[in-house]
């Protein structure tokens, strides 16, 4: 009798269980689909832009949502050719390679040493690296501009490549340091029976454990170098020296006059290098993150 009357009671919560699945299987589908329109509108619409003539853009009884029956490439083509786009495109790519490089040159062995070799107000400087982080560069650019041109780099791009680390370490050894935390220790016990010192535990032991860690960091570095806005702004001024978020806006914004086609453009070319990267590297990026929020 009690397995008779139990039968019924395990049918109706499994089908109550599986019917909860469904519906929360399609409200994750739902929203997926609703956010995923949502973050697409903007591409979508510099995409309709960008293959538009001017003529096309400006023309106030046409719908700019529907794209064009005949789409052109004169806006690329002036932009490449009449404008200096290659040269703040060029000028870009070698601020962030050069941040880059030195961001993780200084963030990886700084996260190690305050990460895994504890030393008295480890755990509190390791704070204030992070904290460093929240302040906003809109306050930071002032200071930062009286230290820029008393060493003579104003309007150089490598007074980016002076202030972007200000940027980059503290956060990017904030990455690391929880990644480091979160490998188990007896490596650390076993490389130092064999006789390893700090630095070859580091380098081989240490980076190659760490590597989606090292990826998370490194495209951090490289998302904020290649958008950054403020400095460039306030540090450059000559059209040679410009990178590609400052120099698109003051090249193609005059006055009250927008050139919408070119700008359109601009930022489809200009937001394609973060989108390869983060479309390859996307899985390393989200375990480095995951992986340095535990601690082992």
């Amino acid at each position: 009798m009690n397995a008779a009357a139990e039968l019924p009671q395990r049918r109706l919560f499994g089908g109550s269980l599986r019917r909860n699945r469904r519906w929360a299987l399609a409200a994750s589908y739902f929203f997926l689909v609703l956010f995923a329109i949502f973050f697409l509108i903007p591409p979508y619409y510099q995409l309709v832009t960008a293959t538009k003539s001017s003529a096309e853009i400006s023309n106030q009884t046409t719908d700019p949502w529907l794209p064009s029956f005949a789409p052109t490439s004169e806006n690329i083509e002036e932009l490449w050719n009449k404008t200096d786009f290659p040269i703040y495109l060029r000028n870009t790519a070698l601020v962030t390679l050069c941040v880059v490089a030195i961001t993780m040159t200084i963030a990886v062995p700084a996260a190690f040493s305050l990460g895994r070799m504890k030393f008295w107000g480890s755990g509190i400087l390791a704070t204030g690296v992070f904290l460093t982080y929240l302040v906003p560069d809109s306050l930071l650019f002032l200071p930062l501009f009286k230290i820029v041109g008393s060493l003579g780099l104003l309007n150089s791009y490598w007074a980016l490549v002076l202030v972007y680390p200000t940027l980059t370490v503290p956060f990017c050894t904030w990455i690391m340091i929880g990644y480091f935390q979160s490998i188990p220790k007896e490596l650390d016990e076993a490389a130092l029976i064999d006789g390893a010192s700090h630095l070859q535990m580091l380098s081989k032991i240490f980076i190659p454990v760490a590597l989606p860690g090292l990826i998370a960091a490194t495209i951090f570095a490289f998302t904020v170098c290649w958008a950054a806005f403020v400095y460039p702004m306030a540090f450059i001024f000559s059209s040679d020296q410009q990178v590609l978020t400052a120099g698109t806006i003051t090249t193609l914004v005059k006055g009250d006059v927008y050139q919408w086609g070119m700008i359109m453009t601009a930022a489809l070319i200009g937001a394609a290098p973060p989108l390869v990267v983060y479309a390859f590297l996307m899985d390393y990026y989200i375990a480095g993150l995951t992986s340095g929020a535990t601690k082992g």
